[in-house]
């Protein structure tokens, strides 16, 4: 196999332009494969609420902010409001706890709580809903989890993300150019989601939200020599996502290559393969659906 490509992927759990973003991940995920390599760097974007409070922002217009990201990408959203504003920073550090249990373990916490965030009524920040979200993801242990999260190692790695996120006045010279980088006093912030490609010494940078063309022409120019894998059948890529996957990310990995992502279509598709037992769906969010593999 050719060199892996390094992906460095900068992100938060209650970004909604990462949530939205979920779909282009999948696809980069499934036709790369093991050819990318990927680390993960936890932006931290609020420690606490306090600001956001002083500017009058509550829990229901924290979802109805989030209505436009869903009708307009596709992703599940629960509108119906939390009891009480949360932050995003122990949401942080728990993943970063579930780094110590390994890569995979790493990345389905994140996964957990971004979803978790956005379609349901879980209190964050709270070791009860942790815990649960902990215990649906495949191979990671929650009692080890909680634990965890009061190893100082886990606050230094959660710190050093924090540091390399606030970097990009540097490296992520791309993203503010394009306006894809929260500026501040002396420096600059990646936005969630950025991806910073590396490769036989060179670096490319797609700041903040970009399409998933853009994530893809930077593999390509950096190494077309990279093995490439076909869109898949449905059944065949919920086959690799034990937690499931909801219909927007189904679509975009599926897609034909120069062809939008087809919700309302692969939608049908996906209830046609569950009546025939194919794939199984679960609730999520107000209406939607989770799509798994077939038990």
């Amino acid at each position: 196999m050719a060199e892996q490509v390094e992906v460095v992927h900068h992100t938060d759990p209650s970004c909604p332009w990462a949530y939205s973003a979920e779909p282009f991940m999948r696809a980069l995920e499934w036709r790369y494969g093991d050819a990318l390599s990927w680390r993960l760097v936890t932006i931290g974007l609020r420690e606490d609420t306090a600001d956001l409070e002083r500017r009058g922002t509550t829990p229901a217009s924290r979802v109805d902010g989030w209505r436009w990201f869903s009708e307009t990408f596709g992703m599940p959203l629960l509108t119906t409001p939390r009891a009480r504003m949360v932050a995003s920073g122990r949401m942080c550090r728990a993943v970063k706890a579930a780094g110590l249990q390994g890569e995979a373990a790493e990345r389905g916490m994140l996964r957990g709580v971004r979803m978790a965030w956005f379609t349901s009524l879980h209190l964050l920040d709270e070791d009860e809903a942790l815990t649960e979200i902990a215990g649906a993801v495949p191979g990671l242990d929650p009692d080890r989890l909680l634990r965890d999260l009061a190893d100082p190692a886990v606050e230094e790695a959660y710190q050093a993300d924090k540091a390399e996120a606030r970097s990009a006045a540097g490296i992520g010279a791309p993203a503010i150019a394009q306006g894809r980088a929260s500026l501040f006093d002396g420096g600059a912030r990646f936005t969630a989601p950025s991806l910073v490609f590396r490769y036989d010494g060179r670096t490319l940078v797609a700041g903040g939200f970009q399409s998933f063309e853009a994530y893809d022409v930077c593999v390509a120019n950096l190494a077309p020599e990279l093995p490439r894998r076909p869109q898949p059948e449905p059944a065949e890529l919920l086959a690799e996502y034990p937690q499931g996957l909801t219909t927007a990310e189904v679509a975009q990995v599926c897609r034909e290559r120069n062809d939008p992502a087809d919700l309302p279509g692969t939608e049908a598709e996906l209830a046609r393969l569950a009546d025939a037992g194919a794939v199984r769906r679960s609730p999520i969010g107000d209406d939607q659906t989770l799509w798994h593999a077939a038990a």
